[in-house]
């Protein structure tokens, strides 16, 4: 066997929620796993979405082979249209993965090149120059989801996405468990697992019993039914649709993009329903409370905002009256746990009841810990790297890969930019991958970093302080009373007292800088914020943004006077030539 080079890199989607990307290089040949976002929490002012280092693609751009797409999940998925607006990549993913893709691409970058799109499917293996790439059928919440296989001369890596197992998913839903035991003769090199639940120590609900939930919730229901679900979740999209049918009831679809989800997936037969069980808004006052379901749904948070938007009379098409049941179908995450509470009060003073599926069956699409014990026992990995999850839930999987008894050393819990190499038959640290996050803010493509975030937080608990004073440079004096003004720091008007003692502090700093420096428009402007944040502070206890606007009272004149020597000059010059 020649000699080979294999790294696995890992670019995001560690110690954290989403934002999955790895990387395994065989030789020259980088083959990407994933390319997802994430959504931000709230230290995260005004940014949209988080997505990996698009340094990684700058600096290994020409070795990647492609990027190979698990499932048609944001935290999947997001990334692309970003990567593709400077890179021409292939993209690999079933039908309705890349479907799903092609979709997200064309809403954020306006166009795509379709030809950069290929569908595979769990038969498919693709050769290139070091390695081969295989797939095979997982179970998660959206049909079309594959792990991929990474074939290296040393072996496989294997890579799950998210996966759950469940014996009585429908068929397009199933593991293929034969296809993983004959992984497994082949030989698994390193498994990079899906840890999202793995603190979970008691099984999911299978997806039939959740069905039959949300059916007998239906039956029950006297007034209209507002759902709260992701549009990406097709299982409960399915379940919702059945037992709407079932009940002789209509479905609205409201939620951004739901509607062409919906139809992609009724045209790839990954959801099935009437075309007359779905009415349009404007149909609303034909049907009775008992005769309709709203399906509101949404990414991450926004149906939750939409629910809140109801009720307060905001929403563009519904409003939460007396008799309104709203079932929120997802399994909420730790962080929007207190704005789920905060909903369900809005949704009871708005005469709604509220019943959550969280509350009466445990469900998740993520493999539970006993499913990730079952996976290592099934492929018999040679090295295990935990991914996708919080830093807790990686060493809890670490616990269970050696509870069934792989060796410590055989695990590794890494961070992202992480770069293991393959020497001598053990992963080690080398050279780190670009890991940072990159913010997406309007169009800006990590045009926000740490110093504004940082300024946006300061902004948002203490405020803005701005200082203006007019000055005579030549004649080194104010010219005016300097004006102070303020927002998000004090109310003006009752602390009269505070803003005039700005003033002297102002009018202070500036005659210092006068007296005992050479005049420098950065230094003043920085003696006069220096001042002032010092001043503020022992007023307050706070520190505001102290933003320093100083003028000149006669810098026209000195630019006029510049713009006459320009003038002057090339005559002078002339009439030296000429003497």
């Amino acid at each position: 066997m020649a000699d080979f080079n294999i790294k696995i890199m890992i670019v995001s989607g560690v110690r954290e929620q989403g934002k999955d990307m790895f990387a395994v290089q065989v030789n020259d040949e980088i083959f990407v796993l994933d390319a997802g976002l994430k959504y931000p929490d709230s230290s995260l002012f005004g940014i949209d979405v988080v997505i990996p280092d698009m340094e990684f693609f700058d600096k290994y751009g020409d070795k990647i082979a492609g990027i190979f797409l698990t499932h048609g999940h944001a935290d999947s998925i997001g990334a692309l249209p970003y990567i593709l607006r400077g890179h021409d990549i292939n993209i690999f993913g079933s039908e309705l993965t890349i479907e799903l893709a092609k979709l997200e691409v064309q809403r954020e970058n306006h166009r795509r090149k379709n030809h950069l799109f290929h569908v595979i499917d769990a038969e498919t293996e693709i050769d290139f120059r070091n390695a081969s790439v295989s797939f095979f059928h997982t179970t998660h919440s959206i049909p079309g989801s594959l792990g991929i296989v990474v074939h290296t001369p040393a072996g496989g890596v294997v890579y799950t996405g998210d996966f759950k197992f469940d014996p009585s998913a429908s068929a397009q839903y199933r593991t293929d468990m034969d296809r993983l035991a004959e992984i497994a003769t082949k030989g698994v090199l390193a498994l990079l697992s899906d840890s999202s639940n793995a603190e979970a120590d008691f099984p999911n609900a299978s997806e039939k019993e959740i069905g039959d939930y949300v059916s007998e919730v239906f039956s029950n229901a006297t007034g209209r039914i507002i759902v709260a679900a992701k549009a990406s979740n097709f299982t409960r999209l399915q379940q919702v649709f059945d037992a709407a049918k079932k009940n002789n009831r209509k479905v609205l679809l409201t939620g951004r993009g739901v509607n062409k989800i919906v139809q992609i997936a009724l045209k790839l037969g990954y959801l099935q329903a009437d075309s007359k069980l779905f009415v349009h808004s404007k149909e609303l006052k034909k049907y009775k409370d008992n005769q309709l379901v709203v399906l509101e749904t949404g990414r991450m948070g926004e149906p939750l905002q939409s629910l809140q938007k109801m009720a307060t009379n905001r929403h563009r098409m519904v409003s939460i009256h007396q008799g309104d049941l709203v079932f929120i179908a997802t399994t909420p995450s730790h962080a929007v746990e207190t704005m789920v509470a905060q909903t369900s009060d809005m949704v009871y003073r708005a005469g709604g009841t509220v019943t959550q599926l969280a509350y009466a069956k445990h469900t998740s699409g993520h493999a539970t810990g006993r499913d990730l014990q079952l996976l290592i026992s099934t492929l018999k990995p040679k090295f295990l790297i935990p991914v996708i999850g919080e830093y807790r839930l990686l060493e809890i999987h670490r616990n269970l890969a050696i509870a069934t008894g792989m060796k410590p050393k055989d695990i590794y819990i890494t961070k992202n930019g992480d770069c293991l190499s393959l020497q001598k038959g053990r992963f080690y640290l080398t050279d780190p991958v670009p890991g940072e996050d990159t913010m997406i803010d309007g169009s800006g493509i990590g045009d926000v970093g740490n110093i504004v975030l940082r300024d946006r937080e300061i902004l948002s608990d203490d405020g803005i302080f701005i200082a203006v004073a007019t000055i005579d440079r030549k004649k080194k004096k104010i010219i005016a009373e300097p004006k102070v003004s303020s927002r998000g720091f004090v109310y003006i008007k009752a602390n009269k007292e505070l803003m005039n003692e700005s003033r002297e502090v102002i009018k202070k700093a500036i005659t210092t800088n006068f007296e005992h420096k050479k005049f420098d428009w950065s230094e003043l402007k920085t003696d006069v914020r220096n001042s002032l944040e010092k001043f503020l502070y022992k007023q307050t206890n706070r520190r505001p943004v102290v933003l320093p606007v100083i003028m000149e009272v006669n810098q026209n004149r000195h630019r006029a006077m510049a713009r006459k020597k320009t003038e002057h000059e090339p005559r002078s010059k002339k009439a030296e030539n000429n003497d």
